[in-house]
């Protein structure tokens, strides 16, 4: 039977994020999403602050073994922290989620080479500072939702992997959008080794971020996340020794991808709910105190229906996610239909119910003296991160 009481190790990590969250993230993030210039929000002493803070309390390696210095955290309990430090600033929620991918994916599929290990996941480990963040390249300027295309031989990824005398040369460029590309220690790259193959003829690669040939470009100028860097990164002829190839091209590529995504999305759907608790519960908090028509405004009927219908949202989607979590418990990295299902709805009604949330406050809502604007704009781009809505339906229909 499902039990939903939480365990003593999950209260208190939950406790340290909800106190992180409220009194460190929530300022810094409302006053990083209002530099005008993005550059600037990367620059600044109070995003890498934040971040360094974030580190030090074991947020970046939630997920990761305890025997390289990870905390060892079930996917649930990481869920849940997810969900509680995006109720206070998404855009470092988002940048930490996929800031371990690096130190994850040689775990997971090299763990047994000590020397990415030791370069790449011990220092992660003991960073303190948040400097050790990392990214993984996917998404090109012409492979977006093709990316998850394995059965038409004719689309590849054109960032190339060339073998030459023991090392791989990596070439080409990764739209804008690898979250982190800007900031990044170290990236996953998809590089293709064998276009004959069409998308399984890419190879997984580890990439230093401080290797010759590699350049970033500058970070997007986005209507919400903009505390999260994203930006293009570009591969001139950059050399990497050969086992730094971690998964190799052929018919199990798309386990490897679809592996990510069961992941990513439940991640993705934390965070929409956690969007989604900020927006209503900012706007449940203003309608006990708004008088109109000689009372608060929750006791209007209309009123009192948007916040019971984001109060639903909320519920619903956290359960489903849980189950999603839940069945990565059982056998990682769980159910991909699930997963995908999860993240849907929980964007789904996030977009829905922080609009809705703003009309609860009227043209208050539309100000930036509250922050259920920012909400709003936040969660429109979850609908859109780790693959759209759109074709991961169609994805998940055909798992049916």
């Amino acid at each position: 039977m499902v039990d939903f009481d939480l365990t003593k190790t999950q209260k208190q990590i939950i406790s340290a994020a909800h106190e992180f969250g409220k009194e460190v993230i929530h300022p810094a993030e409302v006053e990083l999403d209002r530099i005008a210039d993005p550059v600037k929000v990367f620059e600044s002493d109070l995003f890498w602050n934040v971040l360094s803070r974030a580190f030090e309390l074991g947020f970046s390696k939630m997920a990761l073994p305890e025997d390289v210095g990870g905390m060892g955290l079930d996917p649930l309990t990481t869920g849940m922290v997810w969900e509680e430090i995006a109720r206070w600033g998404p855009g470092f929620a988002t940048s930490l989620m996929p800031g371990s991918i690096v130190p994850q994916l040689i775990i997971f599929l090299a763990p047994d080479n000590k020397e990415l290990v030791n370069r790449f996941v011990i220092p992660y480990c003991e960073d303190n500072t948040g400097r050790h963040i990392t990214a993984w390249c996917s998404s090109e300027p012409e492979i977006g939702s093709d990316g998850k295309n394995y059965y038409d031989l004719k689309v590849h990824h054109h960032t190339s992997a060339v073998k030459k005398n023991g090392r791989y040369e990596i070439s080409g460029t990764k739209s804008d959008f690898p979250s982190n590309g800007g900031i990044a220690k170290s990236y996953i790259v998809f590089a293709c080794i064998d276009p004959s193959l069409g998308i399984k003829g890419s190879g997984t690669f580890v990439v230093p971020g401080d290797a010759v040939g590699l350049k970033r470009g500058e970070p997007l100028d986005k209507i919400g996340l903009r505390v999260l860097n994203q930006t293009a990164v570009f591969f001139d002829k950059v050399e990497i020794p050969e086992n730094y190839m971690i998964f190799p091209c052929g018919d199990e590529y798309p386990t490897l991808h679809n592996a990510i995504v069961t992941v990513g999305n439940l991640a993705v759907g934390y965070v929409a709910v956690g969007v989604m608790r900020a927006a209503y519960e900012n706007a449940l908090e203003y309608a006990k105190k708004r008088v109109q028509w000689g009372k608060p405004i929750f006791e209007h009927q209309l009123i009192a229906k948007k916040l019971f219908n984001c109060y639903q949202a909320i519920e619903s989607a956290r359960a489903l996610l849980w189950k999603g979590s839940w069945l990565s418990m059982k056998q990682f990295p769980g159910d991909l239909k699930t997963s995908i299902a999860a993240k849907i709805y929980a964007t789904e009604q996030a977009v829905w119910h922080t609009a809705e949330m703003i009309e609860i406050l009227g043209a208050y809502g539309l100000s930036k003296d509250y922050p259920v604007e920012k909400y709003s704009r936040d969660a429109k781009l979850l609908k859109i991160m780790d693959g759209t809505n759109e074709t991961l339906l169609v994805k998940a229909a055909a798992l049916l």
